[in-house]
This record gives C-alpha cells, structure tokens and sequence, in this order.
C-alpha cells in the first residue's frame, strides 16, 4: 500500500494536499466508480467557494488536485481555476483524468499554464475492454493522451505524466500489450493498478485499523462541505463547511480531531464511514506513535494481543 511505514499521530498545523471537487460531473460511465449514482448538487462549485478554499491556503505550499468524484477537464473553467492556483508561487497542481476532453487546444494551454502530475487512467489496450471499462472513445482518449505525453517532450514541461490501467481479471496478456504500448510513449510511469472497492461497498464489519488518509489531506465536496476522506463518496463523514468555516477552522476543528482521535486508536468502527472500509489492510501499523489498541467489531470480546497492519 504505501511504501514507507506510518508513525501517525503527527498532524501538521496546515495540509498539504487539497481535493476540491469543481465540478461533480463526469463524462466516462464507469461499472466501479461510485460517481454514477452521486447526486450532489450543484452541478458546479460556485467561484467564490473554490477561491475561499484557494485564497486561505495560500503559501502553505500545498498541492492542489482539483477534482474528487468527477472528470476535472469536464469543468472548463479549469484554466482559469489553474492560474488562480498558479499566483501561489507555492503551490502544486496534480490531476487525475480519463483523457477523453483534453483535447490540443486545452492540453497545450494546460501545460503551458503548468501541471506539476497528470494521471491518465485508460484501463484497457483492447477497444473492447476500454469500451467496458469507460464507455468513452477508445480512439479520442487514446489520440488525446498520446497527444499530452508528446507535447510535454516537446516544451520540456517539468510535467510528471502517468498512464494507468486497472487489472481486471482475464487481462493478464492485455496488460503486458499496455505496459509496452505506453512505454514506447514517453510517461514517466505505466502503472498497472488494483481495481479500488470504495467503502460500504459489500464490505460487512469493521476492519479496525488506523488510516493514513486523515494525516494531511482536506477534501471539498462541490457544495462546499469538507468530508473526512476522499472515498467518502456520498457524505456519511462531514467534518465542516467552507462557506461558514474559515479553512484552518476546520483542519483543526473537533469534528476533524474525534475522527483522528479515533482512527489513530484502529477503532474504525466508531465512525459511520469507516466502519465499512478495509483500506490499508496490508500496511504496517505496529511502530503508529499512538499505541494500537485491539479493537475489534462492536459487540466482539477484545483480544489482548497488540494489533498490527
């Protein structure tokens, strides 16, 4: 899961990446994502909403990724929201995106403006698979994103670039094709990935654990209301509103700090959200700064054994 071993329980004063859902629709109909059945409104963040966010976190050296639950480039006010971001000289720009609106035109004004990472997920080499996994063009995603990758070469961009597919079962011989299809393309990575479950998802009893995605992070739903966690796709987990909070108000408010308080304890259970996620099973959590406690599901005995990941 994640490379390095989590000591938890040192949150900074500021965060250090921030989501902001700018829109909360998307072109793609993907079968795994959650977004289909996603109705939050408005359909866009109002521009007083996202400049609050952008305006109190400036100089904190953030990252900003401008999405959460949607296809950013579906926004197009995204140039401009990107150049707001770019007065910052502090800060950092990442998007995650399914190619098939980054047409030339918006990816040389993109790159020209300044992308620190853009993540392309393609998930599929056969049109057929794609055609499943996306229900988009085949033949325009993989124009566009070709089109990206050359254009960074060629302005020499200090832009990160990834293309990505998830493993979907019976795609073994499909993603060697994949793998060496894009890397004669020029990203920096082809990633192969692991077809992500969301929480509440099938999932029946907690897995008590504690959860890295609370040490730096904020997350802004289109509405303008903070959610603990970036797979929280239908609010089970609020921890505040930027149109009544000031942002710092927030990361270091008591809601955010009860949730922490919790996950840093492994008691997943006691949180609506989290009592349905089995996130970072395989990460070691035996050296977290809190002690880790066995807590296992409501209504099961503890064990007296020292959990780990």
């Amino acid at each position: 899961m994640n490379p390095k071993q989590p000591t938890g329980n040192q949150y900074p004063d500021t965060p250090s990446v921030i989501q902001i859902e700018t829109t909360i629709l998307c072109n793609a109909k993907c079968w795994f994502c959650p977004q289909n059945n996603t109705l939050r409104q408005p359909n866009y963040m109002e521009e007083q909403v996202w400049k609050k966010i952008i305006d109190e976190s400036r100089g904190m050296g953030v990252t900003y990724r401008p999405f959460l639950l949607n296809e950013p480039f579906f926004d197009k006010r995204m140039p401009d929201i990107m150049r707001y971001i770019r007065q910052d000289p502090t800060a950092r720009i990442e998007f995650n995106s399914n190619g098939s609106v980054v047409h030339p035109k918006l990816a040389d004004e993109v790159i020209s403006i300044g992308i620190d990472t853009i993540r392309f997920s393609v998930d599929g080499f056969k049109r057929e698979t794609f055609d499943e996994s996306r229900g988009l063009s085949y033949d325009n995603v993989y124009r566009n994103v070709e089109y990206f990758l050359k254009r960074v070469k060629e302005t020499g961009a200090k832009t990160h670039t990834e293309v990505r597919m998830i493993r979907f079962p019976g795609t073994e011989e499909e993603q060697v094709d994949f793998k060496k299809y894009w890397e004669e393309r020029g990203p920096d990575n082809v990633i192969l990935t692991d077809l992500y479950r969301y929480p509440w998802e099938g999932q029946t009893e907690a897995v008590n654990l504690p959860c890295l995605k609370v040490e730096r992070e904020m997350f802004f739903y289109v509405d303008g209301t903070a959610t603990l966690c970036c797979w929280d796709s239908t609010g089970r987990q609020l921890v505040g509103d930027i149109r009544k909070q000031t942002l710092i108000d927030i990361w270091k408010g008591q809601e955010l700090a009860r949730c922490r308080s919790l996950l840093d304890k492994g008691r997943r259970d006691e949180l609506n959200l989290c009592k349905r996620c089995d996130a970072y099973t395989s990460t070691d959590f035996s050296k977290w700064a809190t002690p880790i406690e066995p807590f296992p599901a409501a209504g099961t005995p503890a064990k007296k054994t020292a959990q780990g990941g």
